[in-house]
């Protein structure tokens, strides 16, 4: 475990001075987006709750347990700008070697584009998407705690502009069934371009370092989780001089902005259990509500996700709703199965 311990800071402090870059000044940020219905409903980023849904595992590895061998779920996430994207996950559990394998692949289509030369003629079509191929893989350290990796193959299709790198994810977990209670750590996206898209110098990838905790009621069937993101870097507020922030894109960077930048790290979730058969989750993203608020206008549900699940005894069905601008959202739905119960 001490060697474990020592990896996962190493980690930290070595990414924490290489990982500089914010918004959308990493590639392949698609690995951000939240693929499954229950971690949309959260927030969009959990790393604590411990669940029977194979799909939490996807950003969590250390979620991964021996109990979701022949496992599988499939979400379809419908985003705004008729962005489709598309997830599968799949567990395996090796009994000799007391590991759990997941198996995971997520794509996303942007639909067909226009291609034009510099005058503006059109040339043809071409059909830009992203995918992500990675492997799983977690192990059990006594009874409280459960570690992990993942290991991904990024590839990135914009036409004539093509991508691909590596990425590694290490994550931990603890539970304690007594106290109701659990945590989750994980350190995101550490890897690196391998081919950029022209050929010049290569990016950055969006590293991220997680933290969360997950307290369940003991007298009532309700969960609360707090999760804290991109603690390598304090101040995360986009700060971009070439936007007037009267547009609602830019910052005002005449004041600290002390607590705004404190609460841009954090997201709140709860649950509610309704007889281990219904699960009905809400997440409330603070840095979402900020980043894609517009102008004086007020921002509605921005920021918010409401979510619900039906545990089925052959079947998981799920829903995710996550709000934008102007209460504009996008919807994703998921199915998780077991082979063992067919």
């Amino acid at each position: 475990m001490r060697k474990i311990l020592l990896t996962i800071t190493s980690c930290i402090l070595f990414f924490s001075v290489h990982a500089q870059t914010l918004g959308g000044n990493a590639v392949f940020n698609f690995l951000k987006v939240s693929n499954s219905p229950q971690l949309t409903a959260l927030g969009g980023i959990n790393v604590s709750q411990i669940t029977n849904d194979i799909s939490m595992s996807y950003h969590n590895p250390a979620l991964l347990r021996a109990s979701m061998h022949g496992h599988v779920a499939a979400n379809f996430n419908s985003i705004p700008g008729a962005i489709n994207n598309f997830q599968l996950q799949t567990g395996y559990h090796l009994q000799k070697a007391a590991t759990s394998l997941a198996l995971g692949i997520n794509y996303f289509d942007y639909g067909s584009i226009p291609q034009t030369d510099v005058s503006g003629n059109q040339l043809g079509e071409f059909r830009p998407r992203d995918y992500a191929i990675q492997v799983s893989a977690s192990r059990s350290y006594g009874n409280s705690l459960v570690y992990g990796v993942t290991l991904k193959f990024i590839n990135s299709n914009y036409g004539i502009y093509r991508s691909s790198g590596i990425a590694l994810d290490v994550a931990l977990t603890y539970s304690d069934s007594a106290l109701l209670l659990q945590a989750g750590l994980v350190i995101k996206n550490m890897g690196v371009q391998l081919k950029s898209y022209t050929g010049s110098e290569k990016s950055d990838l969006p590293f991220d370092f997680q933290v969360g905790i997950s307290k369940k009621l003991e007298k009532a069937p309700i969960q609360f989780s707090l999760t804290l993101h991109h603690l390598h870097r304090f101040n995360i507020r986009y700060d971009d001089s070439t936007f007037d922030s009267d547009m609602g894109v830019g910052e005002d960077r005449g004041n600290s902005y002390l607590f705004d930048k404190l609460f841009r790290h954090v997201v709140f979730a709860t649950q509610l259990f309704i007889a281990d058969k219904i699960e009905i989750s809400a997440g409330y993203n603070y840095l979402r509500r900020k980043e894609l608020r517009i102008g004086n206008a007020g921002n509605g549900l921005n920021g918010f996700s409401i979510g619900v699940g039906a545990i089925l005894k052959k079947l998981q069905i799920r829903y995710g709703r996550t709000y934008f601008q102007n209460n504009r959202a996008n919807n994703q739905i998921g199915l998780g199965f077991s082979f063992a119960h067919f």
